[in-house]
């Protein structure tokens, strides 16, 4: 049902950097880290009208051939492929973004089992999530130098992050089976609706252990895990520079139709 026999596992694992393992919690760790590490999120092909879509060939192509990155649908089909090629169980799941202020049900995640033990794995919420998160309630887990919280209220795991103002909801998700056609529907909403964050500006997001990079639009945000936050205007000349340094190499076509937006 999701394409899983389509992907080259030995070029993904060279994209990330990560020798062929089994399947156990400390490789789903291990795994997990590198992937986030090496394949940046970002919407530049859906700024630019030419996303290739969400099947496993065309992500395959985008992420490792071409050595992009993607957002969150992306992510979590290429590593949620990987994960039950190297013999983990994987669950696709949707949540809803900022479930404290109603917001859309269109995020994409994955279940992990492995060991008796069942993770949240999230390698496409822009620069949170740096390792799995043990499906435990109450739970805690340092990403990168910021902690961040599990909890379960009914059936529902809500995902917080802490900071100055205290627990912020990040995405609210349950049990409830996702099919790929769903993800298709969110994937369709999300790279072309006027009302999506992703499609009337660049979204580039790089984390790494202490630091935290967002472009969001032309404001390039850098965070550090002690507190400290600048910010810069990014003039559209330096665009595709800022770009390679969050590791979004562009072509001079991509680039000439991004000046032109």
């Amino acid at each position: 049902m999701w394409q899983i026999e389509e992907l080259d596992l030995d070029a993904y694992l060279n994209r990330i950097g990560h020798p062929r393992v089994a399947a156990s919690a400390d490789s789903l760790r291990s795994l997990h880290r590198a992937h986030v590490l090496a394949i940046p999120f970002e919407n530049i092909d859906v700024i630019l009208g030419t996303h290739p879509g969400i099947g496993l060939d065309a992500i395959q192509a985008k992420l490792v051939g071409r050595q992009r990155g993607g957002y969150c649908y992306e992510h979590a089909l290429l590593f949620g492929a990987a994960l039950e090629r190297l013999g983990f169980t994987v669950d696709r799941r949707v949540a809803r973004v900022q479930p404290h202020k109603a917001g859309p049900r269109t995020h994409a995640l994955l279940k992990v089992g492995v060991d008796g033990q069942e993770f949240l794995a999230d390698v496409g919420f822009g620069a949170g999530q740096l390792y799995p998160t043990p499906l435990k309630d109450g739970v805690i887990v340092d990403q990168a130098g910021w902690d961040h919280r599990l909890t379960l209220d009914g059936d529902v795991w809500t995902l917080a992050k802490k900071t100055a103002d205290g627990w912020i909801p990040q995405h609210a998700s349950n049990d409830e089976p996702v099919r790929p056609i769903d993800y298709r529907v969110y994937h369709h909403y999300v790279s072309t609706h006027p009302d999506s964050p992703f499609t009337g500006r660049p979204v580039v997001m790089r984390v790494a252990d202490g630091l935290v990079r967002r472009l969001v639009g032309d404001d390039l945000t850098t965070e550090y895990a002690d507190g400290r936050t600048t910010h810069r205007a990014v003039p559209a000349d330096e665009l595709p520079e800022v770009l390679a340094g969050l590791d979004v190499v562009l072509s001079d076509e991509e680039v000439d139709r991004l000046r032109l937006l």
